[in-house]
């Protein structure tokens, strides 16, 4: 059996070793609210109250430390307005409208793989309950 290099000694990530930085990324990438927030704002310009509407679902904490996270990260640009109340909006970054092509790929499988997904589920809690019964 073939060893897999470890990729770091060529100042590569390796994101399959426990220690690598990459990792961290990846967690940010495959939260759900990242790539809904991420989609959201592919056309353009959101302000926290329009993104919350498009986000069904998310509260408000999830959102702010969604958008912290993403601004700190260099996904996303967040824009003040001095008027009263202030005025917010938050927009892509290019690094950000990278990762946006990504997740709206998985999100556009998801949809169109939705009914075979639950089919599979289904099946698969049948046979579990199935396989599960006590035996008298």
């Amino acid at each position: 059996m073939e060893t897999i290099p470890d990729l770091r000694s060529c100042g590569g990530a390796d994101a399959y070793l426990r220690g690598c930085a990459s990792r961290t990324v990846l967690d940010v990438l495959a939260n759900k609210w990242t790539c809904l927030i991420l989609g959201a704002l592919v056309p353009g310009r959101m302000r926290f109250g329009e993104l919350k509407r498009r986000l069904d679902g998310i509260s408000q904490k999830s959102l702010t430390k969604a958008l912290r996270e993403l601004e700190r990260d260099g996904l996303l640009h967040r824009s003040v307005y001095p008027t009263i109340p202030p005025r917010v909006e938050y927009r892509l970054t290019d690094l950000g409208r990278s990762a946006a092509g990504l997740v709206w790929a998985i999100r556009g499988w998801a949809e169109e793989h939705l009914d075979e997904i639950v089919v599979a589920r289904n099946a698969y809690d049948e046979s579990s309950a199935r396989e599960v019964q006590p035996v008298e």
